[in-house]
């Protein structure tokens, strides 16, 4: 395996792990990243993944190796990638997609440069790579500084997943000349099982499948994923608009759905109309009501402002039907450990 640069034999890298791991001052990540390491090489035939608890307790699954080499084998396929080329691994390895990351290097023979995932990313500077990933907070926080384009275009093809990307940021990426795009994943899949170009000419909303992946949809429009080495379809609590066996949108969270008044209503969908009016974060959420049921509400995070702006904001952008019928402030929103915002939490909380 080869890391920043060095080449390590299995017995190297077996050295290498217990010197890490040896040292009390070692920085979280990079004690993450060899801990993984240290599962990697182990003779067992599993890796223990948490999953990311957006919708409930994030769950400790057993995921087998071959699941883990099969999910490598079709990105390093679909993006083209070769031995030798440099990639970088910018995201905690307590997370899957942090995991594959060095998955890929090892079966790829790729040179896997490391850095803190909170790092400035100034190695972006002078430095180029073919394959990244990040998450949507470090990209919104590179493209901040006046350098940050720059830095991000030195990335070949780069990865956003972990979250939904707010239509502002979208706006941004989709100008930037390298290709970025989106991926569709669960720690189940060992990451991403389709991806959506977010940059250049083929930028879209329609995800696509990788080699060796189709998708239905099941109970209630759920999105179902089929992998060629599970006998069993994976069933996802994404309401998915299928377009073919390999092509999709997802419109919303099954549980995220809100019935007022007997019409159904996806957040996300309400959200994207509004990103551009509200720069603070904020959520379309529900709290009960006598005649509807549910009545639509807004949630924004921070101190609370002048809310008449934002009512006649919501009034421009919005249908009658889809504007909030209050909106709530909150200091901080309840979030998982990967940053995924816990929806429920904030329902109960306004409740």
């Amino acid at each position: 395996m080869r890391i920043n640069g060095q080449d390590y034999s299995d017995h190297e890298l077996n050295l290498l792990i217990a010197e890490k791991l040896s040292l009390p001052q070692l920085p979280e990540w990079e004690r993450e990243l060899y801990t993984f390491l240290k599962e990697w090489v182990s003779p067992s035939d599993f890796i223990e993944a948490r999953t990311s608890g957006s919708t409930g307790t994030p769950q400790t699954i057993r995921l087998p190796k071959t699941t883990m080499l099969q999910s490598a084998r079709r990105t390093i396929e679909y993006f083209g990638l070769q031995a030798g080329n440099r990639i970088l691994l910018s995201l905690p390895c307590r997370f899957i997609a942090g995991k594959m990351m060095v998955v890929r290097a090892i079966i790829g023979q790729m040179n896997l440069i490391t850095v803190d995932p909170s790092t400035d990313f100034e190695l972006l500077r002078n430095n180029t790579f073919d394959f990244g990933s990040m998450v949507s907070n470090q990209v919104f926080k590179l493209l901040e500084s006046s350098s940050g384009k720059e830095k991000l275009e030195n990335i070949s093809n780069l990865l956003i997943g972990g979250s939904s990307i707010p239509a502002n940021l979208e706006v941004q990426i989709s100008q930037l000349k390298s290709r970025v795009v989106s991926t569709y994943g669960m720690t189940e899949t060992a990451s991403h099982i389709a991806i959506r170009e977010l940059s250049g000419e083929n930028r879209s909303d329609i995800y696509h499948c990788l080699p060796g992946i189709s998708v239905s949809t099941g109970e209630n429009d759920c999105l179902q994923i089929h992998v060629a080495e599970r006998i069993e379809p994976l069933q996802t609590k994404d309401i998915a608009e299928l377009l073919s066996s390999t092509s999709f949108r997802i419109l919303g969270r099954v549980d995220d759905v809100i019935i007022s008044g007997g019409i159904k209503y996806w957040p996300e969908k309400i959200e994207k109309k509004l990103e551009s009016a509200i720069p603070e974060r904020f959520v379309i959420s529900s709290v009960p009501d006598e005649k509807l049921g549910e009545k639509l509400v807004l949630v924004i995070e921070g101190e609370p402002v002048d809310i008449e702006i934002i009512q006649q904001k919501s009034a421009e952008l919005l249908p009658p039907f889809e504007r909030p019928k209050a909106i709530y402030f909150m200091a901080k929103f309840p979030e998982t450990q990967n940053g995924k915002l816990k929806r429920n939490k904030i329902k109960e909380i306004i409740k």
